[in-house]
């Protein structure tokens, strides 16, 4: 009949104890060094709040509502996902579900799986199994050494107006990238230079933007250049309705967000010589001419300063 189970005090669970949640945890005092099995189950949502973020060994959820993580959760050995999500807020990314060193997982799936954020700790390549409330959407990644600390969540939002982020524009970009998908997003961060495999399902309307899985690739909003950059696509499986794209190696926290996006089709650049103007009518270098622009008619041409600035722009030139 109680709402809750409030920890005050100093819970443990022994080697081989179980201990069933069927109502929700306030958690305002230690409840770690736990060996045994801990569990939520039942109908209704769940929730953990409290000043203390419990430790678990083994820990399963079999409850159709979910849990609700007001305050963080981790688990040292293996969490066993039956049915229902782990759920915490995409605005607030203190609050995660956190993969302790040598933890791992089973039976992640649409049905079962992370709806916020998920911490790794001291663990080199890892799964990730994040999604929203309908699909999962895993991501993976290989460091090249341990991450201290690596965190990662799923959006199927718009990156261009997205609910915890500004915007990030998916028209500022190369014309090496033709398309950025506008359904979703993850975020990753991570301080070793790591490899990322993304997955994509019908949801992604991969079809929208790209002909074949090949054109398929990584993207990334960087923080520096604040604009999209390719990231890669070393391997591409799957089709347009399911699949998976690896990139490159690069630093997750160089980047706000990354998504799948398509390689544009390569054009052909001609090398120029370096052209001297100095338009003032003494004959000498005040016309530019170049002799290419004839094989391309729709053309633009730019002109800058030594500083930078813009001084002429013509179409068709």
């Amino acid at each position: 009949a109680q709402t809750a189970l409030y920890n005050s005090g100093n819970i443990r669970i022994h080697e081989e104890g179980q201990l069933g949640f069927h109502t929700n945890l306030i958690n305002d005092a230690a409840f770690d060094e736990n060996l045994g099995l801990a569990g939520f189950y039942g109908n209704p949502t769940l929730s953990v709040s409290g000043a203390f973020a419990p430790i678990f060994n083994d820990l399963e959820i079999a409850n159709e509502g979910g849990v609700q993580l007001n305050t963080s959760l981790n688990v040292l050995n293996n969490t066993n996902f039956i049915i229902g999500d782990f759920i915490s807020s995409k605005n607030n990314a203190q609050t995660y579900f956190n993969f302790l060193q040598d933890a791992f997982y089973v039976g992640d799936s649409d049905l079962s799986k992370i709806d916020g954020y998920a911490l790794l700790t001291n663990q080199q390549n890892f799964t990730f199994p994040v999604g929203d409330a309908s699909f999962i959407r895993p991501l993976t990644i290989n460091s090249e050494s341990p991450n201290l600390l690596v965190k990662c969540a799923y959006f199927f939002e718009n990156p261009n107006n997205p609910s915890a982020f500004p915007g990030f524009n998916t028209d500022l970009k190369p014309r090496s990238i033709e398309t950025i998908s506008t359904l979703e997003f993850w975020r990753l961060e991570g301080s070793i230079p790591s490899t990322v495999t993304l997955s994509w399902n019908s949801r992604s309307s991969i079809g929208g933007f790209a002909n074949d899985i090949n054109e398929v690739t990584v993207v990334g909003w960087n923080k520096i250049a604040n604009r999209w950059l390719p990231l890669g696509n070393t391997l591409t499986t799957g089709d347009l309705d399911n699949g998976l794209v690896s990139s490159e190696v690069f630093l997750p926290n160089d980047y706000e967000i990354i998504t799948l996006g398509s390689l544009a089709v390569p054009e052909e650049i001609l090398m120029l010589d370096n052209y001297l103007l100095t338009p003032n009518n003494d004959g000498i270098n005040d016309v530019l001419v170049i002799e290419e622009l004839e094989l391309s008619p729709n053309n633009t041409i730019q002109i800058y300063d030594r500083n930078g600035l813009k001084v002429f722009e013509l179409n068709n030139y």
